[in-house]
């Protein structure tokens, strides 16, 4: 899978009303096919950062997410929210979930 981490440093004007700002760019991405998960945090340190992980399939997913409308709407209609560029980590990894903390297992019942 692709999974991709990034940093999104919101004007403070926009910080409270991001996630009604990027909720159809969220709500589209989420429904394509080739999409494992598409989840946004708010920091906890920084009310202005926002935090998106997601994932994709694999590399003709994540090449099919880029090209698609709702990206190429976003990468207009996004950025005059943003204080700055975002940050962004992206790599493959061969698997295709979440693997367990087995550092902080909790006994089943």
């Amino acid at each position: 899978m692709i999974f991709i981490t990034a940093k999104f440093r919101v004007r403070p004007e926009h910080a409270d009303q991001w996630p009604q700002i990027a909720a159809e760019f969220t709500q589209a991405t989420r429904a394509e096919p080739g999409c494992l998960w598409f989840d946004w945090s708010r920091s906890l340190d920084d009310p202005n950062e926002y935090v998106l992980v997601e994932a994709f399939r694999d590399d003709e997913a994540g090449a099919a997410h880029v090209q698609s409308e709702h990206f190429k709407k976003a990468q207009q209609t996004l950025p005059p929210h943003l204080a700055e560029t975002p940050r962004i980590i992206n790599t493959t990894l061969a698997q295709q979930d979440w693997s367990r903390l087995g550092e902080m297992a909790v006994p089943e019942n």
